[in-house]
């Protein structure tokens, strides 16, 4: 690497990162309110058909949009404490929510004519709220009438539809101005009677064209009759009421954005406007709006795709533009459970919606906690969902035994046999390194791991002839079937066995037991010294324990073991080593005196 005058520069590593976003404290409610309504959204009745459907997806929606809002309120707050990020953060999940509404009404809703309108109205005054001090400020004087503000907020309520509002704020202006009272009872009759669409089944399409129609023509002759001339501002209240685009735009900056604008120009011009025909006058109201003076933001390009009902595009501009994956995951499954996603597979074999869930849960992974929460998407991605969980759940850092074990019941769940063996394994390294040696079992039994449970048995004896006592008694004493694992394992939990007996003075038992390690080749011939050393108590017991058969098998083993040493000289010359061996042979020779004695003596009698 070399500067721009050709000498080298330092080399650096440059970490990206896509989704900072997850670090953000205050969005952690976001990811894991939404992870609740994603869940319940997998799991809802997809029989359900038709209207109750639809009205199941709708609240879905709604839910979703409840979380944003209620992360802006906290994002707010984070705000007004001067935190850095949270003034950015607040626009961003502003802009996440004015799209999400908007595909709500034209995708999720799928609103007709008449009640689209209505949706749109209710759109433009959640989101545009740039005029809303000046209202309050207006409002909360002593005499509203007589504000400077005062018909900028009437216009305002206008523009946005607010009639009742607005009539309310003139007849304040009537009282004021008595001799003006003709004027503004006319005014005010003609926004009562401005015909509106209704939700309900009420009237037709047809039939509010006609009443619009004829309140068009009312409004169109009250302005020629120059009702209004002789007060501006109710002139141009009701060139509004007429559509006329010219007075609308004079009001461009009590709108603020081109889509308002849009909704207002319909609101007046085409109540009955339909799905299919938003496109053309989205398109013609930003270019008057903007006027050639700016260029399009990718905000506005997004929301004009969404117009143009390219759900595809409004996805794939939310995925350049915003900063994490949280907002096109979650809304291009909710387009795919309203069935409107089904035939866009990407090039590669996943669909768009599996595609985007990956990328989402495969950020949330990269979090310490949030890890949980990309488990279920995985699970929810039928095609590749199982081979991302298999990749990422193995880099979770097991920093904890509870951790590990939280990991290990995700995995065990869904049958990762592979990722529990490696858990279960890193977990014994682990515990082996700082010497927990019942830790370090425990694991390697789980991963059903028999060389490593070898290893940690061979360290079990090991510590016991340094010690001459066993550490983590429990564990062994309860091994079950578990020590059949390995056969060094075998006999650690049968040696554990024999020393139990031994404490509980059934020498017989222990004896027998003692015998059976040795001859049936269970303990490791580096034991064997040991085990013939535990033998001396039960030798020199009062009462005989060992038969004479059994004393001559021992003899055979202590033979066995000198004869076949390979360090034979060594052992020869070690005095411990020696001394051991002849007080074994003495007291061997001593026991087959006694039970010859013994035998003979019964069997004289």
């Amino acid at each position: 690497m070399t500067t721009g005058d050709g000498a080298p520069s330092s080399s650096r590593v440059f970490v990206v990162r896509r989704d900072q976003d997850i670090y953000i404290h205050t969005l952690r409610k976001l990811f894991n309110e939404s992870h609740g309504i994603f869940m319940g959204l997998q799991r809802s009745e997809e029989e359900l058909a038709g209207k109750s459907r639809k009205a199941q997806l709708v609240q879905v929606s709604k839910n979703y949009r409840s979380v944003i809002r209620a992360c802006m309120e906290d994002m707010h707050q984070a705000a007004a404490l001067k935190l850095g990020p949270a003034f950015l953060q607040v626009s961003i999940l502003s802009a996440m929510e004015l799209i999400w509404n908007l595909c709500e009404i034209l995708f999720v809703e799928a609103a007709t004519a008449g009640p689209l309108l209505l949706r749109l109205l209710d759109w433009v005054r959640l989101h545009v709220c740039d005029v809303d001090s000046m209202v309050r400020e207006v409002l909360s004087s002593e005499s509203p009438s007589k504000h400077k503000l005062f018909w900028n907020v009437v216009d305002v309520f206008v523009l946005q539809g607010r009639m009742d509002e607005a009539r309310h704020l003139l007849s304040k202006e009537a009282s004021a101005n008595p001799a003006s009272m003709n004027m503004y009872k006319i005014l005010d009759d003609l926004m009562k009677k401005m015909p509106v669409p209704s939700l309900g089944n009420t009237q037709t399409l047809t039939e509010l064209e006609l009443k619009w129609q004829h309140w068009h023509e009312e409004c169109q002759r009250y302005l020629q009759d120059g009702t209004f001339a002789s007060n501006p501002h109710m002139e141009s209240i009701c060139k509004i009421l007429l559509g006329d685009e010219d007075a609308i735009l004079e009001k461009k900056e009590l709108m603020t954005t081109w889509y308002h604008f849009l909704v207002t120009r319909l609101l007046y011009s085409h109540p009955t406007v339909k799905p299919m025909e938003l496109r053309f006058y989205a398109q013609s109201s930003m270019d008057l709006f903007l006027g050639g003076e700016s260029s399009p933001e990718p905000l506005d390009l997004i929301l004009m795709a969404a117009f143009e009902f390219e759900m595809h595009q409004v996805i794939k501009e939310c995925s350049i533009v915003l900063s994490n994956w949280w907002f096109v995951a979650h809304l291009t499954d909710l387009l795919d459970h309203c069935k409107l996603l089904q035939s866009h597979n990407l090039y590669f074999g996943s669909n768009m919606r599996e595609f985007l869930l990956l990328e989402y849960a495969s950020g949330l992974f990269s979090h310490h906690s949030l890890w949980q929460l990309g488990v279920d998407y995985f699970d929810h991605c039928p095609q590749f969902g199982r081979v991302y969980l298999e990749l990422h759940i193995e880099r979770v850092p097991l920093s904890t035994e509870q951790k590990a074990l939280k990991v290990l019941r995700i995995c065990e769940q869904r049958q990762m046999h592979e990722q529990v063996r490696s858990i279960c394994k890193i977990m014994a390294m682990k515990a082996l390194r700082n010497n927990r040696l019942g830790s370090a079992l425990s694991w390697s039994i789980r991963a059903k791991d028999a060389a490593f449970a070898t290893l940690i048995s061979d360290r079990f004896l090991k510590d016991y002839c340094e010690k001459g006592c066993f550490s983590d008694l429990d564990l062994i004493d309860n091994l079950g079937p578990s020590m059949l694992l390995s056969d060094r394992l075998t006999f650690l939990g049968k040696y554990r066995e024999f020393h139990r007996l031994y404490g509980e003075k059934r020498f017989a038992e222990a004896a027998r037991l003692l015998l059976t390690l040795m001859t049936a080749h269970i303990a490791p011939c580096s034991f064997w010294m040991t085990l013939l050393t535990d033998a001396l108590p039960l030798l020199e017991q009062k009462e005989v324990i060992f038969s004479a058969e059994q004393t001559y098998e021992l003899m055979r083993c202590l033979e066995d073991l000198t004869a076949g040493n390979p360090d034979k000289q060594k052992f020869q010359d070690d005095d411990v080593e020696t001394t051991k061996v002849e007080m074994l042979r003495l007291a061997l020779a001593r026991n087959l005196a006694r039970v010859i004695v013994k035998e003979g003596t019964v069997e004289g009698s």
